[in-house]
């Protein structure tokens, strides 16, 4: 009897750990100093932007953003260069990405504080859950 209640708390014991495990939502590669780091590295493009379930990435096409290590970011087309400010912090447990533009659309459309949801030395993932009309926005930028 002892040992099927030693071997019922260890299997307890270790779903439990597992359970855990997977459903801890922060991802340790995840962090503003690693945020910090990739964004300031170079050029990126708008790769993808979905506003609450319509692609809008063709509005950012031919748009290169690059953000400056003293927080200010530049999209230019050639003809069009529009400036804001960008900078990473913690929310919810969760690193975000905050991008702040003054100025006309689209730029008005990706002004917000985004979770980032996956990085790379040549992606950032980011998703915004709106809290006006319940949809979510996503905003993939890739370098280039």
């Amino acid at each position: 009897m002892k040992t099927i209640k030693k071997q019922t708390i260890l299997t307890l014991s270790v779903f439990v750990a597992i359970l855990i495990g997977c459903t801890n939502k922060n991802d340790d590669s995840l962090s503003t100093d690693k945020t910090n780091g990739t964004i300031t590295q170079g050029n990126w493009k708008v790769e993808y932007f979905n506003d609450s379930g319509s692609d809008e990435t063709y509005k950012f096409n031919g748009y290169t953003f690059t953000f400056g290590s003293n927080g200010t970011l530049t999209a230019t087309n050639g003809s069009v260069t529009q400036t804001g400010t960008w900078s990473t912090g913690n929310d919810d447990s969760q690193v975000k990405l905050y991008l702040t533009f003054s100025g006309a659309s689209p730029f008005d459309e990706i002004t917000d504080d985004w979770h980032v949801t996956e990085q790379s030395s040549s992606i950032i993932k980011l998703e915004d859950v709106s809290g006006g009309n319940d949809g979510t926005d996503y905003l993939n930028f890739s370098k280039i």
